[in-house]
Order: C-alpha cells, then sequence, then structure tokens
C-alpha cells in the first residue's frame, strides 16, 4: 500500500498531538467507524499522542445506544481519550435530518476546547460537520487535513442528476471544504479523479489511502459448527450480504431474488445480516419468504464467523451507484477467501474493484433473476468458486494491508504538521 500522489516527507518524530473529529468511531460496529477507530490506535501503537472528538454510537441502529447520555462525556475506549458530543439523530435517515445531525454534531465539536494539536484529521462523512471544523481549524491557524469515505456530491449526482440545483450547490460545497485542508484522502484512485478534475482540488493535495480488512480472522474455524449454530443446513448455498441496509444498497433487488429462489425451490438461501434505516420495509416485504432470513449485527467474532459460513458474499447497488462510495464490506469479503457476486453497474468503483482482484463476478443490477443464476452457478462450480475466494483473498493481502495503510496516513500527517 502506498501513498498514491504527492511527494511526503520521510518524518519519523512523533506528533505531540493529533486531534481526529469524525462523527462515528467505536462501538459501532459498521461503515466509518471501524477504520477511523483502528487508524487512532495505529497512530498510537506509533507512539503518537491522538485524541478523539467523537458522536454518540448510533450507526447503523439510527438510534442513540443505552448509556450514553447527557449533553458530552469523556470515555477512554482502548486508552484512547475520546470526547462525545450529543447532536440529533434522525429515527428515519432522510436528506434534511441527516444534513441536520452532521451540522447539530458540528456546532456541538466546534464549541468545545481541543487543545493545542499539531494538526486536525477531520472524517467525512460527516461532510458538513467537517466543513464546520475545518472553517475553526483555519482561523485559529491550525494544521487540517481531511480523509474523505463518501463523495457527497457525486451521490447526489448519481441520484438526482448532475444538473440539479442541490447537486451544483453541494458540488461548491464539497469543492470549497477540501480545497481549505492542507491535505485531503481518499480511498480509491476513482475518488482522486474527481476530487482533482471535477472538484478542482490541487492533484498535489490528494493522496489515495485503500481501506483495510478489518475483520479478524482465527487460524481455526470449525466451519459446520458455524453453519449449525447459525441455523444453515449443509445442502442450502448460503449468499451472505452484510452492513449497512440503507436506500443505496438497493436490498429490494435480494428480496425478490430470494422470492424466486422460493418459487423456483432452488438451494440458495438469502442472508441479510446488520441494519439499516430500510431494514423494516425490507423485512416486511420479505414476510414469509423461506428462502430469505435477517440476521441483527453481530459482536466482531459472530461478524467474522458467519461470514466464513457463507458460500457466497453479496454486494448489491442501485443501478444509478457508480463512484459515490466503495462498499467497506468489501475488505473484509475479500479477506475470508469466499466468492463475490457484485450486483452493481459495469462502470462502478465496485466493479472496478471485482476486475482488480479478480476475486467475484459482476451482474446487472436490479436484475433478480440474473443474481440468482449467478449464485447458483458458483454454488455448483466449486472448483470457479474456490479459485476467485483465493483470488481476493490475495489481493486483500497484497493491495489491503492495515499496517501499510496506517503508514501511509502516518506520513500524510507528519507531513502536515
Amino acid at each position: 500500500m502506498t501513498v498514491a500522489s504527492g511527494s511526503i516527507p520521510q518524518v519519523t518524530e512523533p506528533l505531540s498531538a493529533v486531534l481526529v473529529i469524525a462523527l462515528n468511531y467505536a462501538p459501532e460496529p459498521t461503515g466509518n467507524a471501524p477504520y477511523t477507530t483502528k487508524l487512532v490506535e495505529g497512530l498510537c501503537n506509533q507512539g503518537h499522542d491522538v485524541r478523539v472528538l467523537t458522536g454518540y454510537p448510533h450507526y447503523p441502529w439510527w438510534k442513540v445506544q443505552e448509556g450514553y447520555t447527557g449533553l458530552s462525556r469523556v470515555e477512554f475506549v482502548n486508552d484512547v481519550p475520546v470526547r462525545r458530543v450529543r447532536h440529533t439523530v434522525p429515527a428515519v435517515p432522510k436528506t434534511i435530518s441527516r444534513l441536520l445531525m452532521e451540522f447539530t454534531f458540528g456546532l456541538h465539536a466546534v464549541s468545545v476546547r481541543w487543545g493545542e494539536p499539531d494538526v486536525v484529521l477531520v472524517v467525512s462523512p460527516a461532510l458538513f460537520s467537517s466543513g464546520l471544523a475545518v472553517l475553526r481549524a483555519r482561523l485559529q491557524g491550525k494544521r487540517v487535513a481531511i480523509w474523505v469515505q463518501d463523495l457527497y456530491s457525486r451521490g447526489l449526482e448519481e441520484t438526482a442528476g448532475r444538473r440539479s440545483l442541490m447537486s451544483r450547490a453541494m458540488r461548491k460545497v464539497e469543492s470549497a471544504i477540501l480545497a481549505a485542508c492542507g491535505s485531503v484522502t481518499v480511498i480509491h484512485d476513482r475518488f482522486k479523479a474527481y476530487v482533482v478534475n471535477e472538484l478542482r482540488v490541487p492533484e498535489t493535495k490528494v493522496h489515495v489511502v485503500r481501506n483495510w480488512s478489518h475483520v479478524r480472522l482465527p487460524s481455526k474455524f470449525d466451519r459446520a459448527r458455524a453453519r449449525r449454530s447459525l441455523g444453515w443446513v449443509d445442502d442450502e448455498v448460503i449468499a451472505l450480504h452484510a452492513g449497512n441496509m440503507g436506500v443505496k444498497q438497493g436490498l429490494e433487488n435480494v428480496v425478490e431474488a430470494a422470492r424466486l429462489a422460493s418459487a423456483l425451490g432452488s438451494q440458495v438461501k438469502f442472508v441479510l445480516l446488520g441494519d439499516g434505516n430500510r431494514r423494516a420495509a425490507l423485512e416486511e416485504a420479505g414476510a414469509g419468504i423461506p428462502n430469505l432470513t435477517f440476521l441483527r449485527p453481530m459482536d466482531d467474532a459472530g461478524y467474522s464467523a458467519a461470514l466464513r459460513a457463507a458460500d457466497v458474499l453479496l454486494v448489491n447497488e442501485l443501478a444509478d451507484v457508480r463512484e459515490m462510495s466503495v462498499p467497506s464490506k468489501l475488505t473484509s469479503y475479500f479477506a475470508t477467501g469466499l466468492p463475490v457476486v457484485a450486483a452493481t453497474h459495469e462502470e462502478s468503483a465496485t466493479s472496478d474493484e471485482i476486475r482488480l482482484s479478480e476475486g467475484g463476478v459482476r451482474v446487472d443490477p436490479e436484475r433478480p433473476s440474473v443474481l440468482l443464476r449467478a449464485i447458483e452457478t458458483l454454488g455448483t462450480d466449486l472448483e470457479r468458486a474456490a479459485k476467485l475466494g483465493a483470488n481476493g483473498q490475495s489481493y486483500a493481502s497484497r493491495m489491503l494491508s492495515a499496517e501499510a495503510a496506517i503508514t501511509a496516513h502516518e506520513r500524510v500527517l507528519l507531513s502536515q504538521a
């Protein structure tokens, strides 16, 4: 893993203080939180003094977890000092309510004491709270860097149209926030191209550091026992989708594939593991389908076991999703050594990952019969399934190393201090 652009000095002296401002952090089990948490802990292990300013745990449940009360609290998470500040959490996350959550977090985050950090690292999402933090940092003469996990303006272009008023406004806002930072770290080359060519951020500021697999895979694993514990029988082909159940995942496609599998007497059983704002609607749509089950979010050990006990791992995206994000689940999927089936547009960033890794197959999105047929094929062609899984695992080992990524992030931050 390397930083893909810009000449970053080889500085070895630890930073005296790093402030990481991120809406999401441990104990949230999915989304950005595992990556931010791992980066912070990795920097601490390298001898840097890192503090975290974050929100209250709420994702992917879209409600603040039990035990987190008050307007602010200080705690230690794996020996890292973490200050949490209160913000709104929408029961039904939509554009306006999510923006309100970002603004309330951002306003609270910029109103508390920061101390005297050498550098401030903000994480987007959340873009608008990041913008407020960038503004305060610039006004106080502090160095600030941003780590971009999703592109807001590109997402709006893909859902609302490139020429819509909201898309144009979002592009200007995102461009201004990123350009105001000393460095911009993105998670994919496709993101870098958009940030440089469309958002007009100088290329020398933009660096690519890939995300990594955050799932622990113990060397000893009893797959048969794990399947029994989950109620999966030997002759079923388990197709598992793990992670957020939101709008852009378009999991209605999976529900319909499961309905078709039931009607045809297929051995494919679809499993949706996780939570999100669309879960209740998906459960309602899938009620009574024998070939579809839902699992609640699990701890790290349970999540790892469920992934490894499956036969095929799923990525599903709406047809219009191309460059707005790279599913974080892919890094964990590849590490398992199982084949991936991705229902996604042929020009999407997800499709790029499937091609580069040779770790799975891509099918057209929003076509349940095509999705089912691809899974059935892998369920019978075990040799090909094993080859794809081995390819993905090799790709994860070569390209998605946590240690190399943390070192690359460290170099970016040191260059800003």
